[in-house]
This record gives structure tokens, sequence and C-alpha cells, in this order.
């Protein structure tokens, strides 16, 4: 058979039923065959960059390696943000991209595609020759799940329609393991936990799955627990849970972070953001534990290579051996926070909404369950707060590379990849510009269930809050966008404008009687969103 229709066959026999993709010379046929030979669905984006974004989307919300497919030269630079943002995410991605023809010398698209993807942090496999591109194949997948990052496919154009047996190659797919940890760093973060009287146990991404372990390990310390960005919720409803630690914190987070005196850190890349720039690693020790330590910043002072939820249970099991009694740091912190308040709103300018009251009605009455994705920007500082979910896996954050306009694409992703829950993308006015206004098209032609919060301070927020803090004019930072209740409705979406706290039942009623994708343009007030903080 054809190559084209033999890696199109390979991909549905190794389980994959979903690409995301945009067409050219080099991967059309590919593409098709998916489709028409095998049964895939591919859905077609506007724009690689946002390609990449609905397979981050996807691997992010299914916990399996998102698929692309893009043509060469422009296609492929198109394709950098995401490859980074899959790189530092640690995201398991397979990127098929096809190349100009190795004789193609004078092609005006013809570029060194190894030497754009390496600088990004993916991984590049090639196909050799014809003859052997199956097992190339079988190669860049497996890497893509045991390096967890992304991995380019490479596929000069003319190999596609050569003839080739068609055999599937194995993919001997890895078990996992549970990494124990080594007994000398473990005793190391035994003599810190001894020491400490008010310790903090935090949990990231990587620690989702021990969270019964980490649960017993903090109450037995007497520890309140809180977590990173990427795994907020995990500890929603316990009653000593701080909620995200750093510069999302709320009143009760960013209390526990100071006040500790020690931090014990599960599966948590502990970046600038969870550390408010390092703070959070100054003045205790911080024991953390990953899987890969190598990559934790230099200042914590016992790492632990190791499975979150093993070692958990083993320093459980140290803390006992060594009659460490347990503290009250917890007790304590409760009691001085149940007698906080929540600080008043400001009033707004006339034709706008305070935001935070805005987003804490929406979240009442937004459907769950629900899986929540966040573009980037100065919103963020309240979205991330009030914008909830029951479970981190239910949330997807598509901004480990800092890019706006990254959101829509991940968010049609995820509705891809899970139909069976609505898709809340909550987004600036900038990046729904950006990269959000041309996809949206795409999400009304695959008839997703998709609901759009624009936060719409009429410019660029982060940007516009640096000007003003340096008594700087912020004009520039301003725009006259279209009316984008109109341009979603142009698309073929459904739309409501929130001006007013009256409109906001306007929505609530949009909402619940949605039949496809729907934007909510909440008209916030520039001088009135809490700025961006490290």
């Amino acid at each position: 058979m054809k190559l084209h229709l033999a890696l199109a066959r390979s991909l549905r026999q190794y389980g994959v039923d979903t690409m995301f993709g945009l067409m050219g010379d080099a991967n059309m046929f590919m593409a098709h065959s998916f489709v028409h030979d095998t049964g895939g669905r591919y859905v077609a984006g506007v724009h690689e960059s946002t390609v990449m974004f609905m397979a981050v989307g996807f691997a992010e919300r299914t916990g399996l390696p998102g698929v692309a497919t893009v043509t060469h030269g422009p296609a492929l630079t198109n394709t950098v943000t995401g490859l980074v943002e899959g790189a530092r995410g640690r995201i398991p991605l397979l990127l098929i991209a096809g190349d100009t023809a190795t004789t193609a010398r004078a092609n005006v698209q013809d570029i060194d595609h190894r030497s754009v993807v390496r600088p990004t942090g993916a991984g590049f496999e090639q196909a050799r020759t014809p003859q052997t591109a199956i097992g190339d194949l079988a190669i860049a997948i497996r890497r893509t799940m045991l390096e967890r990052r992304p991995v380019v496919f490479n596929v000069p154009s003319e190999f596609m329609w050569a003839e080739v047996d068609g055999e599937a190659v194995e993919l001997r797919r890895p078990a996992r393991q549970a990494v124990r940890p080594d007994p000398d760093a473990l005793r190391a973060a035994a003599r810190a936990i001894r020491a400490a009287r008010r310790p903090l146990v935090l949990a990231g991404r990587g620690a989702v799955a021990a969270r019964d372990e980490i649960l017993r390990l903090a109450d037995r310390l007497g520890a309140p627990v809180g977590t990173t960005l990427k795994a907020k919720e995990l500890f929603r409803d316990e009653p000593h849970d701080v909620g995200i630690i750093g510069g999302l914190a709320e009143p009760a987070g960013r209390a526990a972070a100071e006040q500790a005196d020690l931090v014990v850190a599960f599966g948590a890349g502990l970046n600038s953001y969870t550390t408010r720039r390092g703070s959070l690693l100054t003045g205790r020790p911080v024991i953390a534990v990953d899987v890969r330590p190598e990559g934790l910043p230099a200042e914590v002072a016992v790492p632990v290579a190791g499975d979150a939820a093993a070692v958990a249970g083993e320093l459980l099991a140290a803390v006992d051996e060594f009659e460490i009694p347990a503290g009250r740091f917890r007790e304590n912190l409760a009691d001085e926070l149940a007698r906080a308040g929540r600080a008043p709103r400001p009033r707004t300018a006339s034709g706008t909404v305070d935001i935070e009251t805005a987003l804490l009605k929406l979240d009442s009455v937004l459907p769950a369950p629900r899986t929540v994705v966040s573009d980037g920007g100065r919103f963020m500082m309240e979205s991330l707060r009030h914008i909830r979910v029951h479970h981190p896996a239910q949330f997807v954050w598509a901004g480990n590379f800092g890019s706006i306009g990254t959101g829509m694409g991940a968010a049609i992703g995820a509705a891809v990849g899970r139909p069976d829950h609505p898709v809340v993308l909550v987004s600036g006015d900038g990046g729904f510009m950006h990269g959000g206004a041309a996809e949206f098209a795409t999400a009304v032609r695959e008839g997703l269930d998709l609901i759009v919060i624009i936060c719409n301070d009429g410019g660029y927020g982060a940007e516009h809050v640096q000007f003003v803090e340096r008594g700087l004019d912020p004009a520039m930072s301003l725009f006259a966008w279209p009316d984008l209740a109109r341009v979603a409705e142009a698309m073929g979406g459904d739309a409501i404008t929130v001006r007013h706290l009256d409109d906001l039942e306007v929505a609530a009623k949009a909402i619940d009687r949605r039949t496809r994708p729907l934007v909510i343009d909440l008209r916030v007030d520039v001088d009135h969103i809490t700025g961006m903080q490290h």
C-alpha cells in the first residue's frame, strides 16, 4: 500500500482516533486516508499554532498523547509556540510534519525542520526511508509517552506515495513504575520534618494520583495543604485546604506560605509563580518530591526522587517511627482566617461590572461537571480563583510558555477529547482576538459544547497596569475592538454582552438554553482588575 495509507492505519492501530491539523501538499493524503480509509476523526484548524494547542487540550483532558499534523516550512515554524508549551508542560504530543521533497532545493518553503524544532525542547524523529517509516513512527509515539514531551515525526513529501508493506510495528508501551525513594534522602526528609513546628504540605499536578496518601501525611503532621495552579481543587472541601500557593493565593494561601517553617512539596515544579519569585524557598527548608528532581530549583534543601504516593507513605512511616508529634499549625491558621473577611469591591466605570462579582455569579450557574480552560492575561488573577472545577483533571492550563491566545485551541481539543463535559474557556479580549476569534468558527463547525467568557477590558491589561504604575500614558495598550458578541454571532454562535449585573441573569438563561457555542462578553473596568504577580 501507499505510505500515506500505511501511516494512517498504523495510527489507528496504536489507538489514535483523533487528529488535529491543517493540510498542505506534504500531509494532506495521510490526513485523507486517516478519515476515509480508517474512520478516524480529523479536526481542521484555521492556524497551525492553534492546531498545536488543540492537541495540548486533548492530551491534558484525556491523558492520551495529542496528535497533530501540518505541512512543511512556514506551517512548521507556526507550531513553535505549541512545541515549547508541550515541552515545558511535560505534555505528550505527536506532531506529524510533512517535509519538502529531499530533492527540492528550490522549494520556497524549504527549511531545515530539525533546526527549527531543536530549540523548543521537543524531540525530533526522522522518517529515514519509506520502508522504515512505520517503524520510525512507532519510535516517535513511544518517545512522546516515555519522555512526556512533544516529538516531531518528519516525513518528506515524496515518501507518501511510495509502496510499502504496511505492517504496523509493535509499540511496546512501557508499564508505569513507582520510583521508590533513596533511604538517605528519606532520612534527610524525616529529620527536616522533626525540626519543624509549622509544616505546609504542597501538591502539584504530578501528585494528583497521590491525593489520599498526601492527606494522610498532612493529617499526621497537623499541616495545612495547598496546591499549585495546575493541581487546583485537588483538596477541595477539605477543612484545612488553603488553596493555591503563590502569586494566585487567596489570604489563606498567603498566610500559610509566610508562616510555614517547612514546605513539603509533591509533584510540583516550584516555578517563580508558585514560589513568589523564590520567596517560598528562602528562610525555610523545602522537601521536594519528584520523579525528575534534576529539574527542581537549586534552593531546594532536600530533593527526593520518587513517586509521590510511595514517598508520602514512607514519610508517614518514618514520622511514626521517630514519634514526631503532630503540630497545631493548621488549627491556629484556621482561627486567624475565620476572623478575616473578603475585602470590599471597588465601584467600576459605567457600562462595566466588577470582575470578581461577575465571575462568582457565573461560577454558580455554569454547568457541572465541566472542563475549565484558561487563556493567558491579566484577568487570570481573578478568573483562576473564582471559576472552579471539581478535580484538577478538569482544569486545562495552556500558559506554560506565558503566551496569550492559546486558550481557544486548548478548549477545542478538550471538548473533542471529553465531549461528555461542557468546556468553559475564560479569556481576555486580547487573547480572544489574538488566537481565539478565528477558531471560534472551528468550534461552531465541530458542534462543540463550548462557553467562552471574555473578560473584556478593552485592551491589553497587563501592559495597561504597567504604564499606569509608571505614570505613563496607557493609550497604546487600549483598543477599539469590534463588538465581540456580534463577531461570535456572525460565525454561527450565540452571544451575550454583560454591561450591568442584571445582565448576568440573562447570561445564566443563555447558558442553560445553549444549543451551540456561546460567547459571554463580560465588560470589565480596566482600572479595577488585580495586577499580575509572581
